[in-house]
């Protein structure tokens, strides 16, 4: 029960840390002047993903890598399908040209990626190939950059100066650090004594306590009609995961991963590439469609219960 408690604390240390990290990085971001997709696709979806990236780097440094993955492809079927799924039957997603032309199809390429180097190393990703999931990630940011330099934006009124933002900022990863190493320690004694597989605890608890960020930004982000935010923390986020987060977990500690992961590997390409279909049907994903990717989350979870 200490255990449970601990994992519960844990989750609420990082929620509200991403929640001071995206409001004083998405302040800075404004100060700056970075377009509204570009802070939805670069801070806003990076700060929510922060709460991955300390779980799935401390379970890697701890060998809890069966844990680490779970962790990442579970958030990401998680933020596509439930999150962009619940997103567009609140309210439809309008998809803008550069998210079908180039976004989408970076975090379906990370995906194939992923498993391409499963298939070609026998389920282990090494040092190398984890260091090249971080020079794709590097491009992207440039690219991120690049492409907001190029844009002339207003500046953007902001609650708080820029030294709190930067302080909230600071405080925000801090907490995040600090839950992520609660809730993995005590994850790993709740998964044993409950008798799941440390894939199963990352694809299930894990990828739904971390996406929590995610969730109420883009949920709230639909209802507002902020489609640009909505959208673009989904996708930024499941970039980030794998290229960043993965390819930052495996650097520092690679080893073999669960010869099934394989399965879930290639659910999340397939899912990648249903997404992109319907972003292109009409330049926006409808309420049935969105309905379409909730169903899909709801049978891939009995899927993998019945599977353990």
């Amino acid at each position: 029960m200490l255990d449970i408690g601990l994992v519960l604390l844990g989750f609420l240390i990082m929620v509200k840390g991403a929640d001071f990290f995206v409001e004083g990085s998405a302040g800075i971001a404004k100060k700056l002047k970075v377009p509204t997709l570009i802070i939805g696709l670069t801070i806003v979806a990076f700060g929510t993903s922060m709460p991955e990236a300390a779980i799935s780097i401390t379970a890697s440094i701890q060998q809890n890598h069966s844990m680490s993955l779970g962790n990442i492809v579970g958030s990401n079927l998680f933020n596509t399908l439930l999150i962009l799924g619940l997103s567009a039957m609140i309210s439809p997603v309008i998809v803008k040209n550069s998210l079908i032309k180039r976004e989408i199809p970076i975090s379906l390429i990370a995906s194939l990626l992923l498993l391409g180097f499963f298939f070609i190393n026998g389920d282990l990703i090494d040092r190398l190939e984890g260091f090249i999931f971080l020079l794709f990630f590097g491009y992207f940011v440039y690219k991120m950059i690049k492409d907001s330099k190029d844009q002339d934006i207003e500046e953007i009124p902001t609650k708080f100066s820029l030294k709190i933002n930067i302080l909230l900022t600071i405080v925000g990863l801090a907490m995040i650090v600090l839950g992520g190493v609660i809730t993995t320690d005590s994850a790993v004694k709740v998964a044993l004594s409950f008798g799941m597989s440390p894939l199963l605890v990352g694809l299930t608890i894990l990828a739904v306590g971390t996406s929590l960020p995610e969730l109420v930004t883009s949920v709230v982000a639909a209802y507002k009609k902020e489609s640009d935010i909505a959208i673009g923390n989904i996708v930024g986020s499941n970039i980030f995961n794998i290229l960043f987060v993965y390819g930052a977990s495996q650097s520092i500690s690679p080893a073999p991963n669960p010869s099934n992961s394989w399965i879930d590997l290639s659910i999340l390409a397939g899912v990648t590439i249903l997404t992109w279909i319907f972003s292109k049907t009409g330049k926006k994903i409808g309420r049935f469609e969105g309905f379409i990717l909730f169903a899909i989350y709801i049978g891939y979870m009995v899927y993998i219960i019945i599977r353990n």
